[in-house]
């Protein structure tokens, strides 16, 4: 069982180290918005739709990397003045209790918005470029990650010193 953690650990590790990677494509597709607008007259909506959905690729990984780095959703004001045992267990307890239901709940209550955006293969409505049903894909993406991470720090190894 450790050694399997180990592994999901390093996979979701790898795709939080890859997505970041797409911060690169983002800002060259909103710093070419204007001159392609203003200069080309061309393809400056392209450009913003590509970085629609890169933008929201880019977010759904984004919280599970911020949760796996220790920044997101930590009260360390408080938090600093208890062992480490007992900040483990209520992150632990924050992840089962608050974390896996809602990305479930986001999942579940998505599930026919989403499923009919892929089969439709829906485009953006007011260019008709497709791939819109990519930021919806992104939703599950985004709650999945969040699952998947709930699950990896409900079920770590014990820390050193907890």
């Amino acid at each position: 069982m450790k050694k399997a953690w180990h592994v999901a650990d390093r996979l979701a590790g790898v795709v939080v180290d890859l997505a970041k990677w797409l911060a690169l494509p983002l800002i060259v597709l909103l710093f070419l918005q204007w001159p392609l607008r203003d200069i080309v007259h061309c393809c400056s909506r392209e450009a913003n739709d590509l970085g629609q959905w890169v933008f929201a690729l880019f977010i759904a990984v984004s919280v599970t990397a911020a949760t796996r780095a220790g920044t997101h959703l930590s009260s360390d004001v408080l938090a600093n003045r208890y062992s480490p045992r007992t900040r483990d267990l209520i992150e632990r307890i924050g992840a089962g209790v608050a974390l896996l239901p809602w990305s479930a709940f986001v999942i579940f209550s998505s599930k026919e918005i989403v499923i009919n955006s892929v089969r439709g293969l829906e485009a953006f409505s007011d260019t008709s470029n497709p791939g819109y049903f990519l930021i919806k894909l992104a939703l599950w993406l985004l709650a999945i990650c969040v699952l998947a991470q709930s699950v990896l720090t409900m079920t770590r190894p014990a820390r050193r010193g907890t």
